[in-house]
């Protein structure tokens, strides 16, 4: 891989919304002096909203405990107005049914604000270019429940008169049966010999293809295929 598959760090447009005055301000000067280019804050969700789709972040730093509009609806909204937004959870909250939430409203990874500085830097390049990350223990749980929503029962099959799902080639739906394994983009890259951005070329075509809209619909639609245990 070449330097050319990730984002240089000053082209990343970073948003950082909390409801805490010093800790928001402390995660945007850290981000800032590292070279990532800070294009907003907010407060509050109403704000979040507005001020994001103004400033047009690539990364969303979010907090999900907001007045005005939870993080989870900030999150829903953005994604829902612009599907190339990632978002990473920055949370004091490590409970699951907080973790799942977010990542079920568009989240591309959930950090605890326990996580150090540098760790939250590289998280945010590695959601600047579509990697979930999560808090170690985490990412385990979020497979686990993809692996159960897909046990679950789905809409009914399409009859003989509705047209056939898309057929994917057979690199794409290796690259798909390795995100349904919970691999990230870059360990996808390093398993097939390719760059980082060939593994995400391939991930935006299969999810054209099969008119899904984000990661999470993606990993879902192979583990109901079954793709995960081959």
């Amino acid at each position: 891989m070449t330097d050319s598959d990730t984002m240089p760090q000053g082209s990343i447009k970073v948003m950082v919304v909390d409801d805490h005055p010093m800790w928001r301000d402390a995660v945007a000067r850290d981000l800032d002096a590292s070279g990532f280019d800070v294009v907003a804050t907010a407060g509050d969700g109403d704000q979040a909203v507005r001020r994001a789709k103004a400033a047009a972040p690539d990364v969303l730093v979010l907090d999900l405990n907001l007045p005005a509009k939870p993080g989870v609806q900030v999150c829903k909204e953005l994604v829902a107005a612009n599907p190339a937004l990632r978002v990473l959870v920055l949370s004091a909250s490590g409970e699951h049914a907080d973790v799942l939430e977010a990542v079920k409203s568009g989240a591309t990874g959930y950090l605890l604000k326990s996580a150090s500085t540098e760790e939250l830097l590289d998280a945010v390049r590695r959601t600047a270019v579509g990697d979930p990350v999560f808090t170690p223990g985490l990412a385990g749980l979020v497979l686990g429940e993809y692996r159960r929503l897909a046990s679950e029962p789905g809409p009914a099959v399409p009859d003989a008169g509705q047209p056939r799902a898309p057929e994917l080639t057979d690199r794409e739906t290796e690259v798909l049966r390795l995100v349904a394994k919970g691999l990230s983009y870059k360990q996808i890259a390093e398993r097939l010999v390719i760059s980082h951005r060939t593994v995400q070329n391939h991930v935006q075509n299969t999810l054209g293809k099969l008119q899904l809209h984000n990661r999470v619909e993606l990993v879902r639609y192979a583990i109901e295929r079954g793709l995960d245990d081959e």
